[in-house]
């Protein structure tokens, strides 16, 4: 009964360390964003990023409307481009590797056009082998190598929100 006293005493005293020293779960986004509303203006509304997007500025406390007279900030998303190349060839031409590139073009304004975030874009790049033998599998991989990137893309855009503030009209 003691022993298992000390065990459920050490595993109260190791979760509250991890608490107090900032651990949270990845994915798991703590972002203190400085504004309440934000609109997003994209091309597409229901494409996988803009969704994700979406869905990551709400749970972060952020009201998405539907206008940008609605909102304190707009959030542009110009351009989102998925690219695929060959990397390297075997001997008999055959495609042995490939680098997917997914960029996302952004910038924000609030309601007097003055610029939050000045036009940037994030690049993402992967690697991955290919093997004609294994078509199922490696458009697997591919797909979820482009869903891998689209989670970071977000992540980064919501980094580059929780920093955003009004720039210095020049």
């Amino acid at each position: 009964m003691q022993m298992r006293t000390l065990q459920i005493t050490f595993l109260l005293l190791f979760t509250l360390s991890l608490g107090a020293c900032g651990f949270h779960l990845r994915g798991q986004n703590e972002f203190a964003l400085p504004f309440q509303t934000l609109y997003i203006k994209s091309a597409s509304d229901y494409a996988p990023f803009i969704v994700e997007l979406k869905r990551a500025i709400e749970a972060s406390g952020v009201q998405v409307t539907d206008s940008a007279g609605q909102a304190q900030l707009t959030l542009h998303i110009v351009s989102e481009i998925s690219d695929k190349q060959i990397l390297s060839l075997s001997g008999a031409g055959r495609v042995r590797e490939y680098r997917l590139q997914y960029r996302i073009s952004l910038r924000a304004f609030d309601q007097k056009q003055q610029e939050w975030l000045t036009p940037e874009e994030i690049t993402l790049r992967r690697d991955f082998s290919y093997d004609a033998t294994q078509i199922l599998a490696k458009e697997q991989e591919e797909s979820l190598l482009y869903q891998d990137m689209r989670s970071d893309a977000v992540q980064q855009v919501l980094r580059r929100l929780n920093h955003a503030r009004p720039l210095p009209s020049q």
